[in-house]
């Protein structure tokens, strides 16, 4: 009967224990989700709006192809915490972007500016399709020689001739 009690107690430690623990770390994760959880006050919806806007407008160097509101990289954490700044200082949203350019390069806008450079990657392909479709109707409209027919005659008789 001692033995008994003995374990009933043990385990009654044991089961306080465990949720003693399991609180814990829910308490540490809650913790850490809200540190990485960006938190930005505005002071108006005007500035609030085009916060959302430029965050998806600017893209992520690291992510290559994602906005900073969607990434989760530092460098996209910072960028967020810079328009920020830049809107709390009365900045526009073009002077936000300009400044991102500047400090980034064109790469980080998604709408890049038209440049020889840009002029070329939109219009090289259209030119290499123009090209080929020229130089595609020029070999089919070219004509087979007229003598084609003696051609054939004579490749015909020179055949024959093998055959012999």
């Amino acid at each position: 009967m001692c033995v008994a009690h003995n374990i009933t107690i043990n385990f009654s430690v044991f089961k306080a224990l465990v949720s003693s623990v399991f609180a814990l770390l829910l308490i540490v994760s809650a913790f850490s989700v809200h540190a990485a959880e960006d938190k930005f006050t505005f002071d108006t919806s005007a500035q609030r709006e085009s916060f959302l806007k430029l965050t998806a407008e600017l893209r992520c160097p690291m992510c290559q192809n994602q906005n900073i509101a969607d990434s989760d990289a530092m460098i996209a954490h910072d960028m967020r915490r810079k328009v920020y700044t830049l809107l709390k200082q009365g900045k526009t949203e073009q002077e936000v972007i300009e400044f991102m350019k500047s400090r980034y390069g064109d790469f980080v806008h998604y709408q890049p500016p038209v440049t020889a450079a840009t002029l070329w990657l939109w219009a090289g392909p259209v030119l290499f399709i123009f090209i080929a479709l020229l130089v595609v109707i020029r070999r089919k409209s070219v004509t087979p020689p007229e003598d084609m027919a003696a051609k054939l005659a004579k490749a015909d008789k020179m055949l024959e001739q093998e055959k012999e």
